[in-house]
């Protein structure tokens, strides 16, 4: 890899403003090693005013003085993007794109040359840093570029490494997992207040049991299976619960649900 640490962001929304905050607080980035690039001037204002970090709106300066390059820009934003960038593009960069459905064949046909590529999906609890990204190395890629952004995402939450193939079944289950998460929750309240609970206080009980389960499925060493079972008392309230998930077929919902959100990734990602 360059001797030119600089990590530059194409796009400065969300996900890059994420992960620019965890780079900063986790000190994995020193805020001088960041740059970022954008159309948007109100985004380039957010990112600069907001952490330091230096801004410009030239994709092309940005990737001249980077030797890691995030692409964090719409899908149908990238062609145009890439032939912005292609002209200083060379073999010492890593091209990282965490853009959905754009395939690293697209990428590296529009650059016009082979480089070392990974394609990234996060999900959105990376803004609060507690989110999952799920890398897949290009064929250039090294086991060094591979740690390198492991470090990066590693910033905002966990990392797994898949092929390439696989992202469209990553889309469907984490990429689109927390609108599934929040679609539960929201019914959930709305159940709570359905059995006379004020609103305020369904959501309350509802945000903390999520948050506590999923700590508690992640700290510990049972199965999913089993953190269930120590909750279902025989006779008890919970297996009254469950038993009504089970009559209405909760599990085979879920399987088409997540069927068809990677059906439609697949979809998606042949229009590029």
């Amino acid at each position: 890899m360059s001797e030119n640490q600089h990590l530059g962001f194409i796009g400065a929304g969300n996900m890059a403003t994420a992960l620019i905050k965890g780079l900063i607080e986790s000190g994995v980035y020193e805020r001088e090693h960041l740059l970022a690039a954008d159309k948007d001037e109100g985004a380039l204002k957010r990112v600069s005013g907001g952490f330091g970090v230096k801004c410009y709106e030239s994709n092309l300066k940005v990737t001249l003085e980077s030797s890691i390059v995030v692409l964090a820009v719409k899908p149908q934003n990238m062609r145009e993007v890439l032939e912005e960038m292609k002209g200083a593009i060379g073999d010492h960069h890593l091209i990282i794109s965490i853009a959905a459905g754009i395939p690293l064949r697209m990428i590296r046909e529009i650059a016009g040359r082979e480089i070392p590529l990974i394609r990234v999906m996060p999900n959105t609890p990376a803004l609060v840093q507690k989110g999952v990204s799920a890398l897949a190395a290009g064929a250039l890629a090294t086991a060094e570029h591979m740690a390198k952004a492991k470090e990066i995402f590693g910033a905002v939450g966990d990392t797994v490494v898949v092929e390439e193939t696989m992202m469209d079944a990553v889309t469907a289950l984490s990429g689109s997992g927390p609108g599934y998460v929040f679609r539960m929750m929201e019914c959930m309240v709305d159940a709570g207040v359905a059995v006379g609970l004020e609103r305020e206080t369904s959501l309350r009980l509802v945000v903390q049991t999520f948050m506590g389960a999923a700590h508690l499925a992640k700290g510990s060493d049972e199965s999913l299976s089993k953190l269930r079972q120590m909750v279902t008392s025989p006779g008890g309230t919970t297996e009254a619960g469950l038993a009504v998930f089970d009559d209405k077929g909760l599990k085979e919902m879920t399987m088409k649900a997540i069927g068809a959100a990677c059906k439609r990734s697949l979809e998606l990602g042949k229009d590029y």
